[in-house]
């Protein structure tokens, strides 16, 4: 296409000889957006990033045409012109891709100066401008603060700044908003509308996040397996989607699948909590910080009750408190108030010394199952972990036997055996789903009333999702388990929850049957999580 910016033709990109992206095609018109959309391994940030050779190792054939000039077939030193000039990319996580060392305002004047040959006044100057058009408030004290001195939000935004410095042609947004809470990204994706339109320039976005795609892009093109199987006008391709793949993608937002429990009042509960209230300490300003510590209240004055083969959500932005609240609920924060499990409570156990029985009654399966799981462990030694605390009469043999009918109890065995071989397996073998599933045998195997999830599946494709969603669905079902959901994905507590509790700045601002709150929310907050999620 001779309008195109970028024209791509028969993109082929393999390590150590094995193809991984298959030859695909795609172009992207001056000012378009392009959604790159499929699950993890798919290719899509593969294929992108190797448009500019950022791939280590990668052997990459074909043609990447960028205003007539083929990228795929430029020196280093030419390329060098090119990455963070002409096109620009915003990784998916800012943390690891601003360095620590240097302040964010000093990392984006280096960038003016080498693209645009600034001189450090003029630069100085650019930076503040730049982080005042993405919205961040204060931009001149922002400019001087350090990456961990900032919120998710505002890194992300950083990151936009920087990628703008250089007055991109063509911006390459790889998963730009993964990280982020429900209301962020909305605010992060309309701000990437805005300052396309302003620049007129081009956006690559890659993502598995449908709903993304639909509010954000222009054209959409689908990968499967290292091949594009779909592309095409949004509105076509999401309304009528001609390959499986693609129908399967659209189809795979969680579906409720729940049984009623039986109402408090009719059995003991598995959790109470009366007035909980968790405070940090903090340093207060001046010479008074030299005789107290002031005091930060993460968590105040929570109520909540779950009952058996209950599902309790907590749904909030990142420093909501809802964390917290599960970190309390646990028995790993001191907290103020009340807070029982099954009748006992937590602060006088602990106190006692009696607090292991609690804990085998309270698992937690946690966000990311790649850095929750020891990579120096077998599947056999994670899962069969808490056997050794709680049941420590088990032989080897014993504990193995329960090992495998808890691998079973979450799909990685079956009933033939097949998948036995993994006990002696470690995690970084298995996909992000299939180590999900292992923290949730691990977490299943000592037999506990009530489970705490901490974000389950944000980590997760959105097919893998479903896949875990279902599992969890299945074992309250079958076992009578209760769940402390923690998520900002309200897609997530519609299918799961039954009672949810919404959380702000520490306090609960609305609480209630999850049909209810989130068909009719009160609060303007809460009203704001359920547009942003539409």
């Amino acid at each position: 296409m001779s309008e195109a910016l970028l024209d791509v033709k028969n993109l082929r990109v393999a390590f150590a000889g094995q193809p991984v992206v298959h030859g695909i095609d795609f172009s992207i018109a001056p000012g378009e957006k392009l959604a790159l959309v499929g699950e993890s391994g798919s290719g899509k940030t593969v294929s992108a990033l190797s448009l500019l050779r950022l791939v280590v190792n990668a052997e990459v054939t074909g043609q990447a045409l960028l205003g007539g000039r083929d990228l795929l077939a430029l020196t280093e030193r030419e390329l060098r012109g090119v990455r963070g000039g002409d096109v620009a990319v915003i990784f998916q996580e800012p943390m690891t891709a601003l360095n620590p060392l240097y302040s964010v305002g000093n990392q984006i004047a280096e960038v003016l100066q080498l693209k645009r040959g600034l001189t450090a006044r003029q630069a100085s100057a650019g930076v503040v401008e730049l982080l005042a058009s993405t919205g961040i408030p204060e931009p001149a004290r922002r400019a001087r603060a350090y990456p961990h001195q900032l919120s998710g939000g505002q890194r992300q935004r950083a990151m936009i700044a920087m990628a703008l410095a250089s007055q991109p042609r063509l911006l390459i947004a790889d998963e730009p908003t993964t990280a982020l809470d429900v209301s962020l990204r909305v605010q992060i994706l309309d701000l990437l509308s805005d300052l396309q339109r302003q620049h007129g320039m081009a956006v690559l976005l890659i993502t598995h996040d449908l709903n993304l795609v639909r509010r954000f892009a222009d054209r959409v093109a689908v990968m499967e397996r290292g091949h594009l199987v779909e592309q095409g006008a949004v509105t076509r391709v999401f309304e009528a989607p001609e390959h499986r793949y693609t129908r399967k993608l659209l189809e795979s937002r969680p579906e409720r699948d729940v049984a009623e429990p039986a109402a408090p009042g009719e059995m003991a509960t598995v959790m109470k909590a009366e007035g909980l209230r968790v405070t940090y300490p903090v340093s207060l300003p001046g010479f008074k910080g030299w005789f107290r510590k002031g005091e930060f209240v993460a968590v105040q004055g929570v109520d909540m009750t779950i009952v058996p083969a209950q599902t309790l959500g907590i749904i909030g932005e990142s420093g909501s408190g809802k964390s917290t609240l599960a970190l309390a609920a646990l028995g790993l924060m001191p907290h103020q108030g009340r807070l029982e499990v099954a009748g006992t409570d937590w602060a006088q156990a602990r106190k006692a010394g009696r607090d292991r029985a609690l804990r085998q009654r309270v698992q937690v399966v946690f966000q990311d199952p790649f850095s929750s799981l020891s990579p120096r462990m077998t599947v056999e030694q994670i899962v069969g972990e808490g056997l050794q605390v709680h049941q420590p009469h088990l032989t080897a043999a014993q504990r193995r036997d329960r090992v495998v009918a808890a691998l079973a109890d979450v799909g990685l065995i079956n009933d033939t055996g097949s998948g036995a071989d993994w006990l002696q397996r470690y995690p970084h073998e298995f996909s992000g789903g299939q180590r999900q599933r292992l923290a949730i045998a691990r977490a299943l195997i000592v037999d506990p009333q009530l489970l705490v999830l901490d974000e389950p599946t944000s980590a997760l494709d959105v097919t893998v999702q479903k896949q875990v969603l279902a599992l969890l669905q299945r074992l309250q079902r079958e076992r009578g388990l209760s769940y402390l959901l923690i998520t900002h994905d309200v897609d997530v507590i519609r299918a799961m929850a039954h009672e949810v509790v919404v959380m702000k700045d520490g306090a609960v601002v609305e609480a209630g049957a999850v049909d209810r709150v989130l068909r009719a929310p009160e609060h303007p907050y809460t009203r704001m999580l359920v547009q942003a999620a539409a």
